[in-house]
């Protein structure tokens, strides 16, 4: 099996990578996740490969997500969120999380299709859509 794999490349301006803490930082955009692979020894096709490109979210908007998390949820400051936190683990029901869509929606001035909102599971994919649609707004 042939695999390429990348984590964790930020480019700047100059489309030059910035190193902090081994984690490439600084930068408008972000490349989290590249993925690929095969399992024959031939040239891979649509049906055996895969290949998955995720895109970070700025640090701003995590930020901004958080406090929303926080805020719908009633956690406390104690509680610190990642991006990796889950929604459904910060006891959130399917009613929080649409609340938690809408004041995402009233904050950044966007609207979220309901398909998309439903895939919405931590704070990473809610910052990363957000993203996504700030950008296809402009």
């Amino acid at each position: 099996m042939a695999t390429v794999s990348a984590t964790s490349a930020t480019f700047g301006v100059s489309l030059k990578p910035c190193f902090k803490n081994n984690q490439v930082t600084g930068g408008a955009s972000t490349l989290k996740m590249v993925t690929a692979g095969w399992t024959k020894n031939v040239f891979p096709s649509l049906r055996n490969t895969r290949f998955i490109v995720c895109s970070a979210a700025k640090p701003e908007t995590v930020q901004k997500v958080c406090e929303i998390v926080k805020k719908q949820l009633a956690l406390s400051d104690e509680i610190e969120l990642t991006p990796e936190s889950k929604f459904a683990a910060l006891g959130a029901d399917s009613l929080d999380t649409v609340e938690i869509v809408m004041g995402l929606e009233e904050e950044f001035g966007i609207s979220v299709e309901e398909e998309s909102s439903q895939n919405i599971t931590t704070v990473q994919e809610a910052a990363d859509l957000i993203e996504k649609l700030v950008h296809k707004k402009a």
